[in-house]
C-alpha cells in the first residue's frame, strides 16, 4: 500500500500530521493515469449506549480508516477494478490539512474547481457538492 504524503514527507500515523487537524483534502493517482480528488475526516464521533444505571449516551472519538483509504469513487466498474487490483493507487497526496468541517468542505470544492475535475477526463470525480455534474459539462 502506498503511503500518504504531505509536503513531501510520508505520513504513517496521525501524529505525523499537524496537531488539531480535523481532516484533509487529498488527491490519489492510479496506475492507469487517472486521479481522484476528495476529502477525508481523521476522527469520527461515536455514540455509545449509556452505562448501566445511567440515561445519558456516551460520546467517544475514534480514528477513521484514513490510512488504508483509497477514495470514495462511485462508479461500480472502477470500484471492482480497484478491489481486484487491476487499478492500484500509485500516489496518495494530502493537498491541504483542515481544522474544522466547513474549512474542509470549502477547500475540497476549491481544489476541484481549480483542477477542472469535471471537465478533465483524467479525474474520476463525477460531481461537486451534488450540484455540478460531469455529464452537464459536455
Amino acid at each position: 500500500m502506498v503511503e500518504w504524503t504531505y509536503r513531501k514527507k510520508e505520513i504513517k500515523k496521525i501524529e505525523d500530521l499537524p496537531e488539531e487537524a480535523f481532516g484533509f483534502v487529498y488527491e490519489i493517482k492510479f496506475s492507469n493515469g487517472k486521479k481522484y480528488l476528495g476529502q477525508k475526516f481523521l476522527i469520527h464521533k461515536r455514540t455509545l449506549k449509556p452505562l448501566k444505571g445511567y440515561k445519558r449516551k456516551r460520546k467517544t472519538f475514534v480514528e477513521s480508516d484514513w490510512l488504508t483509504y483509497n477514495g470514495s469513487i462511485k462508479d461500480p466498474e472502477v470500484v471492482r477494478k480497484i478491489k481486484t487490483q487491476e487499478i492500484i493507487p500509485v500516489s496518495r497526496n494530502i493537498l491541504k490539512v483542515c481544522y474544522h468541517r466547513k474549512q474542509l468542505s470549502y477547500f475540497e470544492v476549491k481544489y476541484m474547481f481549480l483542477r477542472n475535475c469535471l471537465e478533465e477526463e483524467k479525474y474520476y470525480n463525477s460531481n461537486i457538492l451534488g450540484k455540478f455534474f460531469k455529464k452537464d459539462t459536455k
